[in-house]
């Protein structure tokens, strides 16, 4: 067996197999490119879900770890640190919100979102004890806790793991008229994805995101944004909200946040909804970590030049553009997204995602399936123009047979 052969094996032995990748070992990467342990060299197009929109190796994060590595790495929440204070301040202010509260994944940060919501509705709005109801959308994906896969219609990520978490009631994503219907007096929160990423990069009819924020105004009910997958530059603005001129209650936020680096996730937002949390009543041992911090604050001083907003821009309005041409042709069915970011629903006749996946790893370009049709695009925000030019040949290539 070669090397890559072996560590597959290896795996396959060892690991458990709560996951399927395609069969690559990487073992570096720069940018938007990746090599694996036999030295073929990969386009990356997914980015890490996201996690990695500042490329592979940013040289500033990297840095910036590197320094904090120097000084502190953890000190756990039961003492201040020097970077605390400057990440919390420098997010709000991103956000335009007052408080931040930490945390590492994405979902540790949609539980957090879910607590706060709950505790919102009890101590500030005065819905009964228990009866908090938050309104989520099918085909959502916002994590995999046990709390969260109670909210999922995908029967892959839900079923085996019941009994469910109560307090959920699930709408069709899009479609206002049923979440306004399902509003009542104990609605605390709708927790939406401004565009559901997992789900095929679905984006919302025009006006349902602002529609969405009228409705939750009025009715006192906090409109949380999870926008893990979708901010930090992705679609061509800070946020998906944006787009729409909306600013939720709660952002979200997560993978992108850590630059591939770290994981780093927060909830943010005023002082009214996070205020709500009093000492001991939640918590994370590494949540804000002075690591974790130091690389954020790059991030956002990354962000703050707007330069990969504007890539993600113009490198998507052409990637769409082209993508666009491809429907019709009997191979494509559909592509949908926005900025660097997109869902192709493959002709079935072309065969599975995964399959159309795995011809693309062969001519050294890296995608991922979702739902059995869609193949996912979402490459780091670094990426040239000619590298993508370059991947966009490859996938025209292969369904082209």
């Amino acid at each position: 067996m070669n090397a890559t052969e072996r560590s597959i094996a290896a795996a396959e032995a060892h690991g458990a197999h709560n996951y399927h990748p395609l069969p690559v070992v990487v073992a570096t990467a720069e940018g938007a490119w990746m090599t694996d342990v036999e030295g073929r060299r990969y386009l990356d197009m997914l980015a890490g879900y996201s996690a990695l929109n500042f490329g592979h190796g940013n040289r500033r994060l990297l840095d910036a770890a590197k320094a904090q590595l120097e000084r502190v790495t953890l000190t756990s929440r039961a003492f201040h640190h020097d970077r605390y204070a400057e990440f919390c301040t420098e997010l709000a202010a991103l956000c335009g919100k007052d408080m931040v509260l930490p945390m590492n994944t994405g979902a540790e940060a949609i539980e957090t979102a879910v607590k706060t919501a709950r505790k919102w509705g009890y101590r500030v709005k005065g819905v009964p004890d228990g009866r908090a109801k938050i309104i989520v959308a099918d085909n959502n994906f916002h994590g995999r806790t046990t709390t969260i896969v109670s909210f999922s219609t995908d029967p892959e990520a839900r079923a085996d793991y019941g009994p469910y978490t109560p307090g959920f009631e699930i709408v069709p994503y899009g479609d206002l008229a049923a979440l306004e219907a399902a509003v009542d007096e104990n609605t605390v929160a709708v927790l939406l994805e401004p565009i559901q990423g997992e789900a095929g990069v679905l984006v919302p009819p025009p006006g349902y995101l602002s529609g969405v924020r009228r409705l939750t105004a009025e009715r006192n009910v906090l409109f949380i944004a999870d926008e893990i997958q979708s901010a930090l530059g992705r679609t061509g603005s800070t946020f998906a909200c944006e787009h729409e001129d909306v600013v939720p209650d709660v952002y979200v936020l997560g993978k992108a946040l850590g630059g591939g680096v770290v994981p780093v996730s927060a909830v943010v937002a005023d002082r009214d909804v996070l205020g709500v949390f009093r000492p001991g009543e939640h918590g994370s041992t590494f949540g804000g970590n002075p690591l974790a911090c130091a690389v954020a604050l790059e991030v956002i001083a990354i962000l703050k030049t707007g330069e990969y907003q504007e890539r993600a821009t113009r490198l998507g309005e052409h990637l769409h553009h082209e993508l666009g041409l491809l429907v019709g042709t009997g191979a494509v069915e559909a592509v949908r997204g926005r900025g660097l970011w997109a869902g192709v629903d493959i002709a079935p006749s072309l065969g599975t995602a995964r399959e159309v996946s795995e011809r693309l790893m062969e001519r050294g370009v890296l995608v991922k399936d979702t739902h059995g049709s869609t193949i996912r695009i979402a490459p780091p925000l670094v990426i040239s123009k000619e590298d993508l030019d370059w991947g966009l040949e490859r996938l025209r290539a292969v369904l082209a047979g």
